[in-house]
């Protein structure tokens, strides 16, 4: 932003300058040139007095009487000087080609313009800009013809002005204003970068505290400077970090508070929760001798008991990662067998939902360091919750690795997912449609356990999904432990949907 404010300044300024340089050198040479006009006038308009007398004493017989009358008049009038400087005098006498010329040098007088001679011939004292040889190379001139009345012949009496004097002025003022120009320019842009630096430090400042927030250090704040807009808006910074302070000490606190609730509910359950598994065994061994309605609702026992059991256990290992005590295990594990052998055990699983678990054959085994039990936890929730929401579709399973990377992937068919929820998928006791029934049973945390032990193998986690089109789950797990994930061999964004009979009666 400093640098931002100080270039606009010093261009802005810049351009200022170059337009009142350009108005100021324009009047200066047209006053200079009016002066030099008026003063070369009135000297042509003395002389032409001069020569006007010096003339009417001459004999119109002789010729040369008049030849060296004008040659001394001319040389009369160049020894008199006058205000307008150094100057040329030449005289014409006669009228059209025949006309001879009096000058101190021939190319004064082949310098004389014909369009200043053809005004002067009508009887008008004029004047030009013309450039002309004074017989030290061509100069740029103010040239003043003026006719002499004479029963003798046509006469024409013209000065010759060089603005040399006058060039050499203006060059230097020029140089002057420009000069003068660019250390205005370098002055205002060295004034303009300070108090560019005055504005810009406070907001630097805000920036510097700002990312210190970000690193975790909430105690920073901002120095208050005086009482201008610059210390309300540090103020106001500062009473914006104390608020935020707070409200995240006080969602610390409650997350600690939860975090320790959870683990402690979960561990106070396990004690009551084995007698009541004990009892819920005993009666589930012996229901053939109870009546049909106990014999139903001792099953109806069994099976809250073991769904009240795995939440129970989904809920302690949460609190472990809460608690930051989950360990890895990892060992060399071949995913393709960790795969069938999950897809083995969950075949019942995924019939009486009507889908048929499909795993891409074929490819080398893939190898990898691996928890094997957090795996396989994880490989059985995606394959359950694709069956869970598949609607009776086939669920595809892939697996595929590289020298540094292996991937698993878990497309399903069914309803999909909105725009948004793909993030959302993960966090705990999430569902995409509340009014769905479950029919699973699920305990709403296989996901988040799942992006849990992938991000404790360094993995990643990711999913995809449209509505209509289906979901895809891809886990992305390190050859080795510790190496950096860079890629995964599977892509995230699965084929287009083929159209088939079950896909089209569904649309």
């Amino acid at each position: 932003m400093q640098l931002r404010v100080t270039v606009t300044t010093v261009l802005l300024c810049g351009g200022v300058v170059v337009v009142i340089g350009l108005i100021l050198l324009t009047q200066i040479r047209d006053q200079i040139l009016q002066v030099k006009t008026r003063a070369a006038i009135a000297q042509a308009s003395n002389g032409l007095r001069y020569a006007e007398a010096q003339l009417a004493a001459v004999d119109p017989i002789n010729g040369d009487d008049v030849r060296t009358t004008l040659d001394r008049t001319r040389l009369q009038l160049a020894e008199r000087g006058g205000p307008a400087g150094r100057f040329e005098v030449v005289f014409f006498a006669g009228a059209g080609e025949d006309a001879t010329s009096v000058a101190t040098v021939s190319s004064i007088a082949l310098g004389v313009p014909e369009e200043l001679r053809d005004d002067v011939r009508e009887g008008v004292q004029s004047y030009q800009l013309a450039t002309v040889d004074l017989g030290s190379g061509p100069v740029t001139a103010l040239l003043v013809g003026s006719p002499i009345p004479s029963n003798i012949d046509d006469f024409e009496l013209y000065y010759l002005f060089p603005l040399d004097q006058e060039a050499t002025s203006l060059a230097l003022i020029q140089g002057t204003v420009v000069l003068s120009g660019l250390a205005l320019v370098v002055l205002v842009g060295a004034i303009g970068a300070a108090v560019a630096r005055l504005v810009v430090r406070p907001v630097r400042d805000a920036a510097r505290i700002a990312e210190r927030l970000a690193a975790g250090r909430l105690a920073d704040r901002m120095q208050v400077r005086g009482e201008d807009d610059l210390a309300v808006l540090a103020t106001s910074f500062n009473d914006m970090a104390e608020s935020l302070q707070q409200q995240i000490r006080q969602l610390e606190q409650l997350s600690r508070l939860q975090q320790r609730f959870t683990s402690d509910v979960s561990h106070e359950l396990r004690t009551p929760l084995t007698t009541v598994r004990m009892a819920a065994d005993l009666l589930y061994a012996a229901r053939d001798d109870f009546p049909a309605a106990v014999a139903r609702s001792t099953e109806l026992l069994q099976a809250e008991v073991n769904r009240f059991e795995a939440l129970l256990n989904d809920l302690l290992e949460i609190s472990r990662y809460d608690a930051g005590a989950a360990v890895l295990d990892p060992e060399p594990t071949d995913l393709r067998s960790l795969v069938d052998r999950v897809c083995v055990a969950t075949h019942s699983v995924a019939a009486r939902q009507g889908s048929e678990l499909v795993v891409a054959a074929g490819g080398p085994r893939v190898v990898a360091d691996v928890d094997p039990r957090r795996v396989e936890r994880v490989v059985r929730n995606l394959i359950v919750n694709a069956v869970e929401h598949g609607e009776g579709l086939p669920v595809e399973i892939a697996v595929a690795g590289d020298e540094h990377a292996a991937a698993i992937t878990v497309r399903d068919y069914g309803i999909g997912l909105k725009a948004g929820e793909a993030a959302q998928v993960f966090s705990r006791f999430w569902r995409a449609d509340p009014s769905r029934s479950k029919g699973l049973g699920g305990t709403g945390l296989g996901l988040s356990i799942s992006l849990e032990d992938a991000h404790l193998h360094g993995g990643w986690l990711q999913a995809w999904g449209e509505p209509g089109q289906g979901a895809q789950f891809r886990l992305t797990l390190p050859i080795h432990v510790g190496e950096e994930l860079t890629h995964s061999p599977l892509p995230l964004v699965p084929d287009p949907l083929p159209v088939t009979a079950a896909t089209a009666d569904r649309r």
